[in-house]
């Protein structure tokens, strides 16, 4: 492996864990590091109602993952523990870590993820605070966790605006005031067909006295890659053979031999995460918490089935950063009989990224092949005869591009709330809530060599700039009681009041060259600085000899997405406001047995399109119809709990790739989902089985358009996709299921494990014509094996992931709107085998 000082620096950290795992200090640990009965005996403790509640009495459809659980499974990120989670769905866009887009119950429209699309439907909080960004999911490492929960349907009134459909909450383990502890992890790992990959973890939690704790997490890891880039050319038009390596007929050809690699997608990851809890009185406790973390990645995720196997051709430097930083606060307290909770954090994300971006040059390369304008007046072949990729000197050039793009969020959220004794008849959880979310965007899109006066302006060698400031900001109120009619019967109501505001400004587009025409090497006379404003309030093209206002955004030549006001350009903005609701009724009609049913919506703020012609897009909403049981059976050794729901999703956002490969945000259709969910735990003592399933059937009730039409009766020519087509990504079923046996040979456990995991076929986009040149997301099953055994503090284990070397497909993706020749495939990973070592002290 590479070493750096960043390595250094965590394994410094981590073997400073391991030198003080002695037997002396084993003797200090809490009752909860030494061995002790599975957490299958024990009850389940949960805070998705934001109180503390076993999960047998929660009437929600939740799951969690428990510390223990995670560990045994070796969970440590969001596509492991999302397997685990039948109603958890992803769209891997492009297949890098940290760009996974997650839905819940089938609530997906697909094309979602872009840095100007649609806010995500499902929420993600880190403990107490969100950490919801556009563009993916926040990939947090999975280590000295306590639990990850997952409530599936509408969670409007406790948690907001991106929670939609869903929430899912990754909850640490806080400090601990009871004795010094920790432990190290280790991990080496070979993949079939790739590299060798390994990981290193450790922990501390040390008392400082009675009323204060620190708790430290450090880790490091290492993903092998198992694509290969491979040797290719494309050759461009005149010449004859588009995959040719020797330039003919007039033609460019290129090679990617500078990149040719095996095992070109591997990853590296570090950080850490730090936690002080401050116990000020018996009633007040302030815990500060820190967590960063970088990944780095590289090549593409993505494999393209006309090359081969787990095999690309791509011809640029393929790289992505992703790293975070997240600063918090949590006060908690009472006064009197009361709990005050309060929630702040400020979280600070930037990723850079570069793509090759070849794809684009051979669809255009083809699409213009044989070109005609509408009046036959005038035509063309090619890029090279219809469009202007030359260098200063007039001489064409290779017109393959490669994009560099950030991204840098920023996320204030404060939350404050009290609730009620929970031992009283009627209840209560009340609070206010605010959040600022921004987004610099930045999106350059690169011709090597073009000449200045065919670039955008002040960017020399760019075809197209992506220069924008985004923010979003939520207000809420909320509040829930829940009062016992009987003993046994619980009517709980709730809801939240809403203001959304959210804008943008910036420039998009390609340049414009005053002495043209040709304008740029796209030879557009209406998109970039052409559409810019001028000192008059008029847009370039309308007013030629203009002087340009002064860009609202740094880096941008001018601006062309906003608003001229009283001489400069404001943002773009949309606002909007309303309420969603949660009504639910629960039985007990015998001791651990619980029936519910509940009534609830969710919603997601609407938004703005870049493209000045397309209108903003409007709010969506999702209610849901659910009743569900849960039991306690066979003297607690059976916990067996289900859910059946329908969701109606009112006027969904639906975001794709239009005309230049430009992202466009409509309201679409009605959509109705129906759906089943199942989950099962028996503790046979040394055996433990549990099992998991989800059941979604998501269809739209109306037409989507490919033009806008408010009454869904569009011509069949325009029909995208017709009434009672399945929304995409959501499998129609998923499931697991988790055998563990466990033998008690005295101071050792040795143990069996194996996880099988299967998911139904699944349409990879929602319009048909589209998903069937992308092609289908076929069903597949995995299974994972892992045999080890405990020695007192000491654990061993071997295991095999993906034991048959099952080639699932997560996604597939195209590089851009037109680019339907490579559909690339984003697969689950090869066979991977490996050992795991770990000690506490």
């Amino acid at each position: 492996m590479h070493v750096t000082k960043r390595h250094l620096v965590i394994t410094a950290l981590l073997a400073s864990v391991a030198s003080v795992a002695t037997p002396a200090f084993a003797q200090s640990a809490p009752a909860d590091t030494q061995e002790a009965t599975p957490p299958e005996q024990d009850d389940v403790i949960v805070t998705a109602q934001k109180r503390e509640e076993n999960i047998q009495n929660v009437p929600i459809s939740i799951q969690a993952l428990g510390t223990k659980k995670l560990d045994q499974l070796n969970v440590t990120n969001f596509a492991e523990y999302s397997q685990l989670l039948p109603s958890v769905s992803f769209q891997a866009l492009g297949g890098t870590p940290g760009t996974n887009v997650v839905y819940m119950r089938g609530v997906a429209s697909g094309g979602d993820g872009n840095h100007s699309g649609s806010l995500p439907s499902v929420g993600v909080y880190l403990d107490e605070q969100p950490v919801t960004t556009i563009g993916g999911n926040l990939d947090v490492h999975v280590y000295d966790i306590a639990r990850i929960e997952s409530l599936a349907g509408p969670q409007g009134t406790l948690y907001g605006a991106s929670s939609e459909a869903g929430t899912i909450r990754i909850i640490t383990n806080k400090p601990d005031t009871s004795g010094f502890y920790g432990r190290v992890d280790g991990e080496v790992n070979s993949v079939n067909k790739g590299g060798v990959g390994g990981k290193l973890e450790g922990m501390i939690n040390m008392p400082f006295s009675q009323d204060v704790a620190l708790r430290v997490v450090g880790f490091y890891e290492k993903d092998a890659g198992f694509i290969d880039n491979v040797a290719g050319c494309r050759s461009f038009l005149p010449a004859t053979n588009p995959l040719g390596c020797t330039p003919n007929n007039g033609g460019i050809s290129v090679n990617n031999s500078a990149f040719v690699k095996k095992d070109y997608n591997d990853t590296e990851l570090w950080g850490g995460r730090a936690a002080l809890k401050i116990d000020l009185d018996d009633n007040w406790t302030v815990t500060p918490t820190v967590i960063y973390q970088d990944e780095r990645s590289h090549g593409s995720y993505g494999y393209d089935p006309r090359v081969g196997d787990l095999q690309v051709q791509h011809f640029f430097p393929e790289y992505r950063r992703d790293r975070f930083i997240q600063a918090a606060l949590t006060i908690e307290g009472k006064l009197g009989n009361w709990d005050l909770t309060y929630a702040g954090a400020y979280l600070d994300r930037k990723d850079l990224q570069s793509s090759d971006y070849t794809d684009y040059a051979e669809a255009y390369d083809q699409l213009y092949a044989h070109y005609v304008s509408s009046d036959g007046s005038f035509s063309c072949e090619g890029i090279a005869g219809c469009f202007y990729f030359m260098d200063s000197a007039g001489h064409q050039i290779d017109p393959r591009q490669h994009v560099i793009g950030t991204d840098h969020f920023k996320k204030m959220s404060q939350e404050f709330r009290v609730s009620s004794p929970q031992s009283d008849r009627f209840r209560v959880t009340a609070g206010l809530f605010y959040q600022r979310q921004s987004n610099d965007i930045h999106q350059d899109y690169q011709v090597p060599g073009l000449a200045p006066s065919l670039s955008v302006n002040g960017h020399p060698g760019t075809l197209w700039l992506t220069q924008q400031h985004r923010v979003d900001k939520d207000y809420a109120m909320f509040g829930e009681a829940s009062f016992d009619i009987l003993p046994n019967l619980t009517l709980t109501g709730g809801g939240r009041a809403f203001i959304y505001d959210n804008s943008l400004i910036g420039f998009f587009g390609f340049g414009r060259d005053p002495n043209g025409p040709p304008y740029n090497a796209a030879a557009s006379s209406r998109t970039g600085v052409a559409g810019c404003f001028t000192t008059t309030g008029a847009q370039l093209r309308d007013n030629p000899g203009g002087t340009l206002l002064p860009a609202a955004v740094d880096g941008s030549p001018c601006t062309n997405l906003g608003i001229f006001s009283n001489g400069t350009v404001i943002p773009k903005g949309t606002q909007g406001q309303g309420f969603t609701h949660r009504l639910n009724l629960t039985w007990k009609p015998v001791h651990d047995v619980m029936l519910y049913a509940t009534w609830s919506r969710g919603f997601r703020p609407g938004g703005i399109n870049r493209r000045g012609t397309i209108p903003p897009y409007a709010a969506d909403y999702l209610t849901n119809y659910e009743v569900g049981f849960k039991t306690t059976l066979a003297g607690g050794r059976l916990r067996l709990n289900g859910a059946l729901y329908q969701q109606e999703w009112k006027k969904f956002q639906f975001s794709f790739l239009g005309q230049n490969s430009f992202t466009e945000i409509h309201n679409g259709p009605n959509a109705r989902i129906r759906g089943a969910e199942l989950d099962a735990n028996l503790n046979l003592g040394p055996l433990v089985l549990t099992a998991a399933g989800s059941y979604t059937d998501a269809k739209t009730t109306q037409n989507l358009c490919s033009v806008d039409d408010p009454t869904y009766t569009c011509a069949t020519s325009s029909i995208s996709a017709p009434t009672g087509t399945r929304l995409p990504v959501t499998p129609e079923f998923k499931g697991n299921a988790t055998a563990r046996y466990t033998v008690d040979w005295g101071s050792a456990k040795p143990y069996l494990q194996a996880v099988v995991a299967y998911q139904s076929s699944a349409s990879s986009d929602i319009r048909v014509a589209e998903a069937a040149l992308l092609g289908r997301l076929p069903s597949f099953t995995t299974a994972n094996f892992a045999a080890g055994a405990e020695f007192g503090n000491y654990s061993v284990e071997v295991f095999i992931q993906n034991a048959f070397d099952e080639r699932g497909q997560l996604s597939r993706f195209q590089e851009c709107g037109n680019c339907s020749q490579r559909p690339y495939i984003v697969p689950i990973d090869p066979r991977t085998i490996g050992l795991r070592l770990g000690a506490k002290f």
